[in-house]
């Protein structure tokens, strides 16, 4: 089996995934291309493969390393993708320029002005990677990582017709584990039940040998001392009654009841301690790695333990389930055909879905309570105009996004959008060169009180 791993540089990601995929007997036989533009942290992922290869005593597996993906695509049978475009510089940019406008993020890569910038600068790139995809490997699954996962995803599903592709996250899993921590029942002991959009997904069904354990999390979300700084997700399950997927930090980006006012960010992030659970910026110390070659090649030499153990990340389960091994029940990202009834029909959701050499096959969820579709149903306004803004190159979309995001909205007035909007363009330029003409991008638009005043022939900076 050929297995493709596109994002094959990361400090941490890409070692876990091979060593996960070469801790089933089925896939220690695979072949596995390693795909990056930076030659530097490519060689240290070679060098990171053969270790595994050696301490895992993987002798049958083979490796080879690609600066240019089309080589390494060809007769694939699965690709993964996990690839930042733009690095540090362009993730600074965009949680600095929305927070001297008032808005605070704290990860912005999933909604939120630092999210649909992201889109802007990375749908491009996985929509050439998914026709190279169809051209190279037509049958290959395509198991998506890189987020802003929802907006990602649906672009690719709109702009390649017939690719085989699901995103993939770990927060259902987490959460799921984190409850049943909370309730000191054992996760394998629990049946549940999740669907709803990417990062936030709600938990419809949690039961213990047929027992309803929702009136138990209920109860739960009022006391302080078991939350450990997890604000927000109470929150939810206080006020709406059901649990939701991801952090805190994530969920208080999503709405605008959080995070838009000092005193609410006070009270409902964590500002002392720069963690997952709402630090301001906290993606910012998650990238800012200049130490990671120093790492790489700590691991590489094997300076640095490594454990092989198979983590609880689904992509590694998903290509054994492909290959013919133990099939298995996920939650993925696919586009909704009749999956969520009250959820617009061909949005990307996120939902059960069974894995066998048969392919990844969603599983219908049917009717989400009202009140949770309807908190999906703002954000999928946002991840819908900013995948729209992405392949048709419309600045006019993108402005439309940041308008209808409930934080920015919660923060801003239309002119500081449209001029905020106007800075995270010039400042993503060379990421975003598709823009580069546009009259949002190159040049200032009048604010109302200035088109009003040009119209009297006022001056509007004059003191009357």
């Amino acid at each position: 089996m050929k297995i493709v791993i596109i994002g094959a540089g990361s400090l941490t990601f890409s070692r876990r995934l091979t060593a996960d995929i070469l801790s089933f007997e089925r896939l220690q036989d695979a072949h596995i291309a390693l795909v990056d533009i930076d030659e530097k942290r490519l060689e240290y992922a070679g060098a990171i493969a053969e270790r595994i290869q050696r301490d895992g005593n993987y002798s049958n597996a083979t490796f080879s390393t690609h600066t240019d993906r089309r080589e390494a695509l060809a007769d694939a049978d699965a690709v993964i993708i996990s690839v930042l475009v733009g690095g540090f510089e362009a993730i600074e940019s965009e949680m600095d320029i929305p927070k001297q406008y008032g808005i605070d993020q704290c990860i912005g890569d999933t909604l939120t002005p630092g999210g649909i910038m992201r889109c802007l600068r990375t749908l491009p790139l996985l929509v050439e990677m998914g026709q190279d995809i169809m051209e190279l490997c037509p049958n290959a699954w395509v198991l998506n990582y890189t987020n802003p996962m929802a907006m990602l995803c649906w672009g690719m599903f709109k702009a390649v017709p017939g690719i085989k592709l699901v995103g993939l996250c770990h927060s259902v899993q987490g959460t799921a584990g984190e409850w049943a921590k909370r309730l000191d029942i054992p996760l394998e002991d629990i049946h549940y039940q999740c669907a709803g959009i990417n990062h936030q997904a709600w938990f419809t069904r949690f039961q213990h040998n047929g027992t309803d354990l929702l009136p138990r999390m209920r109860e739960l979300c009022t006391r302080q001392d078991i939350w450990n700084g997890d604000t927000v997700r109470m929150e939810y399950v206080k006020h709406f009654g059901y649990a939701v997927t991801e952090s805190s930090g994530h969920c208080s980006e999503y709405s605008a009841w959080w995070r838009k006012r000092p005193e609410l960010i006070e009270r409902y992030c964590n500002t002392t301690g720069n963690d997952w659970n709402g630090g301001s910026s906290f993606i910012k110390t998650i990238y800012e790695r200049p130490d990671w070659e120093e790492n790489m090649k700590k691991i590489a030499s094997g300076e640095e333990e490594f454990d092989l153990t198979c983590s609880n990340e689904y992509g590694s389960r998903i290509i054994n389930a492909l290959a013919g091994g133990e099939s298995i029940l996920i939650h993925g990202n696919v586009i909704n055909h009749g999956l969520i009834d009250n959820v617009a029909d061909g949005a990307l959701v996120e939902t059960a879905c069974f894995v066998d050499n048969n392919g990844v096959q969603p599983v219908r969820h049917g009717t989400l309570p009202t009140h949770l579709a309807a908190i999906n149903r703002t954000q999928l306004n946002v991840q819908e105009l900013a995948m729209e803004a992405a392949l048709t190159s419309d600045p006019e979309k993108v402005f439309q996004a940041m308008c209808l995001d409930p934080l920015t909205a919660s923060a801003c007035s239309l002119d500081e959008i449209r001029n905020m909007t106007r800075e995270l363009m010039q400042a993503h330029a060379q990421w975003i060169p598709a823009f580069a003409d546009s009259p949002l991008a190159v040049k200032p638009e009048l604010s109302f009180d200035e088109k009003t005043a040009s119209e009297q022939h006022i001056d509007p900076s004059e003191e009357h």
